[in-house]
């Protein structure tokens, strides 16, 4: 029999907080600066920052310093670790309550018109490469993926071509980088920008466009470069699958969100 004083998970006593839960909200649609949440929760930068380093205590957020400009950092919720840390919670309070984490899935049956998400970052030869492809494996042609840069390299970088090749199953040695500028007019349901230099720069898609960032460094700027750098690229597809797994439910809506 479980001891009536027993404590509350970890996990439930840093949610309960209501900051603390408004903050996990947030960076849970995507990455986000202080000054950022600072203005969607309504409160002190101080307070804001305490809360953060709490959870970043917990290991439920992560912070990285953002390339575009290293006085700021980004802010990133793990959403694999709150998944094992809300189904630890339900055992800890009923055996029968405890779940085995699965990863999101697209919802059925298949929306009328197929959403259209674009990924973006600087050069668009590694991070945005992989997670179109990445994306696009995982939803089966039943959304519309696509990506460019800002400042397209002339190739796709030959790392990013074999991660996808020999750690995912996916070959992509036609693709070429393309610019932001050739989409201009075309109409994208989101656009995840994934490189803190490209979302300041990220051209306007439209009032109807959902705008998420994920802040990840560029592998290709590793500091060791050839076959030592290799490692890189295989993190950032790892992050990235990870991440496109978790955000599938917000691309397309479910049959009761959609309005008649």
């Amino acid at each position: 029999m479980r001891p009536p004083d027993s404590a509350a998970p970890a996990f439930v006593r840093m949610a309960a907080h209501p900051l603390r839960w408004k903050l996990l909200a947030e960076l849970a649609t995507g990455d986000y600066r202080v000054r950022e949440l600072v203005e969607q929760v309504s409160q002190s930068q101080n307070l804001v920052s305490y809360h953060l380093r709490l959870l970043r205590a917990a290991g439920l957020v992560t912070a990285r310093r953002s390339s575009f400009d290293a006085r700021d950092s980004y802010y990133h919720l793990d959403l694999e670790r709150c998944a094992h840390a809300l189904a630890h919670a339900g055992t800890a309070l009923h055996p029968a309550l405890g779940f085995a984490p699965t990863p999101p899935s697209l919802p059925s049956p298949p929306p009328a018109r197929r959403p259209a998400v674009l990924f973006a970052c600087t050069g668009n030869s590694a991070r945005s490469p992989i997670a179109e492809a990445l994306l696009r494996r995982h939803t089966g042609g039943r959304i519309e993926v696509t990506s460019a840069g800002s400042h397209p390299k002339p190739h796709i970088h030959p790392d990013a071509v074999r991660v996808l090749r020999e750690e995912h199953g996916i070959d992509i040695p036609e693709q070429r980088p393309r610019h932001l500028d050739t989409l201009a007019g075309r109409r994208f349901d989101h656009v995840i920008s994934l490189c803190d230099k490209v979302r300041e720069v990220c051209p306007d898609f439209g009032d109807r466009t959902r705008l998420i960032h994920w802040s990840i460094p560029d592998p290709a700027a590793a500091d060791t470069p050839g076959p030592a750098g290799y490692p890189a690229f295989i993190r950032t597809a790892a992050e990235l699958e990870t991440r496109i797994r978790y955000v599938l439910p917000l691309l397309i809506p479910s049959p009761q969100e959609v309005k008649p």
